[in-house]
């Protein structure tokens, strides 16, 4: 998506009844390129070219001609309050008698007009004609120029009977620009969604599909397809370097980063490009695939948007959709295209059915898109109906997660007052207020991480020790519950407390492995750090926390710790190998040479460690086969009673569901080791 280079000029008025939301609409971010003009209405002052060559035009005050935006005009947009009512007519004719002188008619450039006011004050009598009459030739004479206008009306409540005739009149001389312009107007009631629906960033939309959208082989539709929704990210922040001279006025600053590749056998060779190749890890491997096998490997699609089907619209759930939405609209121009889909939308809509589609977008892509087309029949007679499509999920994009019954929480059920009260909590939390209007529309509700980042960029700019800035009013109001909501219910959120009694959790939290946590005892004789000795206190829980990386075989101190250490290391496909075969003699150890079982738990927990690890690195058939083994040998043994410790450890066969390469079903694997004589099924 491309942005086009823009001329804007904001006319802004400042009247009384403005005053408080002159902040909001101080808060515009433009970029360095754009061209800017700030035009005030509802001055005392009067300054425009207009009222020096022809007189009238009062209470009009240019404020900052047209130009890019930069430092020093920052301070500008700490906006002044006005005393005199505004007129938007006569504020529209001087910022488009600006644009007209400032720049040629041929040139190249979309020219815009952002009005921001609440049109709640009259416009004065023409010289000639009706006050519809003059709306008409303005809106006729900015068509002619190219330029177009985006109305910003705020009204925060209802006003008295004494103004409404007023904002009836010029809600009817606004409605005569969007008929015969290109003007846009939007209500705003807050200035929260003011804030929000103050846009000077536009985005020209790009087409990601131009083609046919293919009914069957004998009946297409010329189609465009366009992004209708995309995220919002961040913007880059790329490294900067002060090391170039301040008198070279052509450096760039740029930080360039190179990396090189060493083999780890000799370090100081440096591998070139043409001997690298890419390796992707399966488990604890690293498979190297080279560009060409990747390439052999792609699938070669071509271009197009097939149709296989029709369902009902209740099929397809909110929850299916995965990406962005994009818009199928007929070809612009196309009337056959334009009737077709038109045609087709209100037969779905009337049938209430959705289409599921086949989408390759571009030639030679390397995957394909299945997707739902939703109708979208348009109001405005301008407008053509559309379709809305969503990317639907294949088989191994949906995720089935496994929740435990809540029957063991029979006991834990609300009584019949707990659920009314729960229930009037979370009817308390819907946005929607009286008039049926959402409080925060997503169409004008600003993202408050951004804003919050662009205001503490400027402070940054200004001085590079600020702070970060408290959230301001109007943010907080998206970011922290509404304080007029929850003081209105108040009763609500008592009710729903006393029927709820909050209990301390008795359990005790686990203590953390970490050495150091609290200060060794008194009653140690021996000093933490004091000629490198440690109290034998700690220095079991020290050894737990030491660097492990480089573990290469398995101690008799911390033996889990050294195999999970050892089955963590990449830096060669030998050690999960090693480690699961040095575990297994480490068990067996400590089997053969326990004197009336004084080292079963330290086995239970070497093979708890074991099974684990062999889930992780699925290798089902290492731990069954260790197991398995170890029941032949010792049933008959001394070490029997030690097997019949294994099931209250939980310790069984690795089954398919926790491994997918065993070959055991989960009741053979539990019935270990009962029937460890037998052949597992």
């Amino acid at each position: 998506m491309a942005r086009n280079k823009e001329a804007m000029i904001f006319l802004i008025d400042v009247g009384p009844s403005m005053h408080s939301v002159l902040p909001e609409v101080g808060k515009l971010i433009f970029a360095k390129s754009d061209l800017v003009g700030i035009v005030l209405f509802g001055t005392k002052d009067t300054n425009n070219e207009l009222e020096k060559e022809v007189g009238g035009y009062e209470h009009v005050f240019v404020l900052r001609d047209i130009g890019v935006v930069d430092e020093a005009d920052l301070e500008t947009l700490n906006l002044p309050r006005g005393t005199f009512p505004g007129d938007f007519l006569d504020a529209i004719v001087v910022g488009m008698d600006m644009l007209i002188k400032k720049f040629n008619p041929k040139e190249k450039l979309k020219k815009c007009l952002h009005l921001i006011t609440n049109a709640q004050c009259a416009t004065k009598e023409p010289y000639e004609g009706t006050k519809v009459d003059q709306a008409v030739t303005i809106a006729h004479q900015m068509n002619a120029q190219g330029i177009s206008l985006n109305c910003l009306i705020f009204r925060e409540r209802l006003w008295g009977v004494e103004n409404q005739q007023v904002i009836d009149e010029n809600d009817k001389l606004l409605n005569q620009f969007s008929q015969q312009a290109v003007a846009n107007i939007v209500h705003v009631d807050s200035t929260t969604s003011l804030l929000g629906a103050i846009k000077t960033r536009r985005i020209n939309p790009v087409t990601i599909f131009r083609g046919d959208l293919e009914l069957s082989s004998t009946m297409k539709i010329k189609v465009w397809v366009y992004k209708k929704t995309a995220e919002e990210k961040f913007p880059t922040l790329k490294k900067y370097s002060d090391e170039a001279p301040t008198s070279d006025k052509y450096a760039t600053h740029e930080v360039k980063v190179d990396f090189e590749y060493k083999i780890m056998e000799d370090p100081d060779k440096i591998v070139p490009p043409e001997q690298r190749i890419k390796g992707y890890r399966y488990g604890p491997q690293v498979v190297p695939i080279s560009a060409s096998e990747w390439e052999a490997a792609k699938v070669k699609l071509k271009k197009s948007v097939k149709l296989l089907g029709f369902t009902k619209a209740s099929n397809i759930s909110r929850h299916y959709y995965m990406k962005d939405v994009n818009i199928f609209i007929p070809e612009p121009g196309n009337t056959k295209a334009i009737i077709a889909v038109s045609a087709l939308a209100r037969a779905m809509q009337e049938k209430n059915r959705s289409a599921i589609l086949r989408c390759v977008w571009r030639e030679g892509q390397g995957k394909v898109i299945v997707g739902v087309l939703t109708p979208n029949l348009s109001s405005v007679d301008k407008i053509p109906d559309s379709f809305y499509f969503n990317v639907l999920p294949f088989a191994e994009d949906v995720r089935e997660f496994q929740f435990p019954s809540l029957s063991k929480f029979s006991s834990c059920q609300p009584d019949e007052k707990q659920q009314e009260a729960a229930d009037d909590f979370v009817k308390m939390l819907d946005l929607t207020s009286s008039n049926g209007k959402e409080l925060l529309q997503p169409e004008y509700t600003p993202n408050p991480v951004l804003a919050q980042f662009y205001r503490f960029l400027d402070l940054k700019s200004k001085d590079p020790g600020s702070d970060i800035p408290e959230l301001d009013n109007s943010l907080k109001k998206i970011a922290e519950p509404d304080f007029d909501i929850l003081s209105r219910n108040k009763s609500i959120t008592n009710h729903f407390e006393k029927q709820f009694e909050l209990k301390e959790n008795s359990k005790k939290r686990k203590l953390s492995r970490h050495a150091w946590r609290g200060k060794p005892s008194v009653s140690d004789e021996k000093e933490v750090g004091k000629e490198g000795e440690v109290p034998e206190t700690q220095s079991a829980s020290l050894v737990k926390a030491l660097p492990s990386t480089n573990v290469e075989k398995i101690g008799d101190l911390n033996p889990v710790q050294d195999f999970e250490a050892m089955m963590k290391r990449r830096d060669s496909s030998k050690w999960t190998s090693k480690a699961i075969k040095d575990m297994k003699s480490h068990i067996f150890y400590l089997l053969e040479n326990s004197f009336e079982g004084h080292s079963y738990q330290k086995a239970i927990e070497c093979l708890i460690a074991l099974r684990e690890g062999c889930i992780l690195e699925q290798e089902p058939r290492e731990f069954n086969d260790f197991l398995l083994d170890m029941c032949k040998k010792w049933s008959k043994t001394d070490l029997a009673d030690f097997l019949s410790l294994m099931p209250s450890k939980n310790i069984t066969l690795i089954s398919k569901i926790e491994a997918a390469d065993s070959d055991l079903t989960e009741a053979a694997a539990k019935n270990f080791p009962v029937t460890f004589n037998e052949s597992p099924e």
